[in-house]
C-alpha cells in the first residue's frame, strides 16, 4: 500500500484526523501541540497520525493536501488547515460550526471558554 493509499484510508475511515509531529498525548512540536491541545480540550474524538514515525507519510501528507506544513487537520475526509487556520477558526467559532455541520461531537462549553480566555 502506498503512502497516498494509507492517508486516503485514514482520512476516510475517521471523522476527524490530525496529522502531527508526535501523538495527541505527547506532541513533539509547538504547532502540533497547539492543535492537539484545542481538540483535546474540546473533547473531540480524533485519530492522530505521528508523521515522525514514517517518512513516506510525512512527505505524503504534504503532497496529498498540497499544503507544505504539519500539523494538518481533516474533518470527514476534507482538509481543513494547519495550526494558524485552526487557531483562527477556534477563536471565531468557525471550528464549532464545522463540527456541527459534520456531526462531530465536542464540548461547546470548552470551545466557549477558549474564546473567553483568548478574546
Amino acid at each position: 500500500m502506498t503512502a497516498e493509499d494509507q492517508i486516503k484510508d485514514t482520512v476516510t475511515a475517521n471523522d476527524v484526523v490530525l496529522f502531527m509531529k508526535g501523538t495527541k498525548s505527547m506532541p513533539q512540536c509547538g504547532f502540533s501541540s497547539r492543535v492537539a491541545g484545542v481538540l483535546n480540550y474540546m473533547g473531540v474524538d480524533y485519530a492522530d497520525v505521528n508523521v515522525l514515525a514514517d517518512d513516506a507519510i510525512r512527505q505524503g501528507i504534504k503532497d496529498y493536501s498540497d499544503w507544505p506544513t504539519i500539523p494538518q487537520l481533516y474533518v470527514k475526509g476534507e482538509f481543513v488547515g494547519g495550526c494558524d487556520i485552526i487557531t483562527e477558526m477556534t477563536l471565531s467559532a468557525e471550528l464549532d460550526q464545522l463540527f456541527d455541520d459534520n456531526g462531530v461531537t465536542y464540548d461547546r462549553d470548552a470551545a466557549k471558554r477558549i474564546r473567553e480566555h483568548n478574546g
